[in-house]
């Protein structure tokens, strides 16, 4: 499915419902017209799994809206590949905003890019609905197009570091200087310190591939709990190096480090790390078992971290873009499609989808999640856990 999902990051993805044309009777709609959206996120690179997980879950809902038959017109995603990184995101975001016929965009998946490109996308008047760029700062930069379906590393970290507070004394936390990593990691640290928490700091690059000197300084610490700020292949590497260094304190990382890379990289020294996550598992939950089922009907694998969240994002633009069709009688315009998704008060399958005034979503739930034999399982909310 890897494989298949970036061999396809330069295409237009129609969806199988699309090929015919849709007959839908959608007010103001027109079904010989055909409408894009545009979706960036990382389909290569070292985090390219995260990014297809959303490109997967924005694909089914493409998918779905075609085959449904009543959005009045064609509905295509052009997908652009920022392999999540803020120096390839200018050049992805780009070809979105050159192509006028896309009217907005699902992303970008990461916070970095966001912070790249979030004031280009503005000046367009470019609307965006991120599934997983959490950066706190990213609402308050003057990206003012940009909205997002997930709680911010704010929150995350906060409620997570309220959670190891209530637990240890000493705290480890680490960072991968990155705009996600080290943004999570400073509120952890700052949660952390105003707890009476004793922390030691230190940041590690992102592209580090031997953790051994840092989980030696780990352990020697004799610090009760680690916290690793960064992205799911590297905090594999880091939890081998731990394991390998004898660390047993708690291991935790945020919504960054949760995913299928990371068990199967870590594999069994990543058994009993925790993740906190404003995310849902679709595998469990009631309100995603029919997105969880067409996921793996279509994709041949459950969906996985952030699947979720992107199908949401994706839900929300369609139906902006439709009512946008329907108020501007068939004629639709970037800025048209702003305006509505600054409306929009829908249920979706993790949250309710509406956003405040800044894009931030109105309802913001962060779980806790945990590896046990191989596998990441929910434990509930973090604000619920003793």
């Amino acid at each position: 499915m890897a494989l298949s999902a970036c061999s396809n990051s330069s295409d237009d993805n129609e969806g199988p419902g699309l090929p015919g044309g849709s007959t839908g009777n959608n007010p103001g709609g027109n079904a010989s017209k055909t409408y894009k959206i545009g979706w960036q996120g990382p389909l290569s690179g070292d985090n390219q799994q995260l990014g297809i997980n959303e490109a997967n879950g924005s694909r089914l809902a493409v998918k779905e809206a075609n085959d449904k038959g009543d959005l009045g017109f064609k509905l295509v995603m052009v997908e652009s590949d920022d392999v999540g990184t803020a120096d390839k995101a200018p050049a992805a975001a780009a070809k979105l905003l050159q192509d006028a016929d896309i009217l907005g965009v699902v992303g970008p998946a990461f916070s970095g890019p966001t912070s790249a490109t979030g004031k280009t996308y503005a000046a367009a008047n470019m609307g965006l609905i991120s599934g997983s760029a959490t950066n706190a700062t990213l609402t308050s930069s003057g990206f003012t197009t940009f909205h997002r379906v997930v709680p911010t590393d704010g929150v995350e970290g906060t409620q997570l570091a309220e959670w190891l507070a209530k637990k240890f004394k000493t705290v480890f936390v680490v960072d991968d200087t990155s705009t996600y990593g080290k943004g999570v990691a400073d509120v952890v640290r700052k949660t952390l310190t105003e707890k009476g928490v004793k922390i030691t700091n230190q940041g590690v690059a992102a592209n580090t591939q031997d953790y051994g000197a840092i989980a030696q300084r780990v352990t020697q610490s004799k610090a009760e709990a680690l916290f690793y700020g960064g992205y799911d292949a590297q905090s594999a590497l880091f939890a081998k190096a731990l394991a390998a260094s004898g660390y047993k304190g708690l291991k935790m990382t945020g919504n960054g480090g949760k995913s299928s890379v990371f068990t199967s990289g870590a594999g069994a020294a990543g058994n009993g790390w925790y993740f906190a996550c404003g995310c849902q598992d679709a595998t469990t939950a009631p309100e995603s078992k029919a997105f969880a089922e067409a996921y793996e009907k279509m994709f041949n694998t459950p969906p996985s971290t952030y699947s979720p969240e992107s199908y949401d994002a994706t839900n929300a633009l369609i139906a902006a873009l439709k009512a946008a069709v329907k108020t501007t009688n068939g004629n639709p315009t970037r800025k048209s499609v702003v305006e509505e998704i600054d409306k929009l008060d829908i249920p979706g399958i993790t949250t309710q989808l509406k956003f405040a005034d800044n894009g931030e979503v109105a309802n913001a739930t962060v779980n806790l999640y945990t590896q046990k034999d191989g596998k990441i399982v929910m434990l509930g909310k973090m604000q619920d856990q003793a």
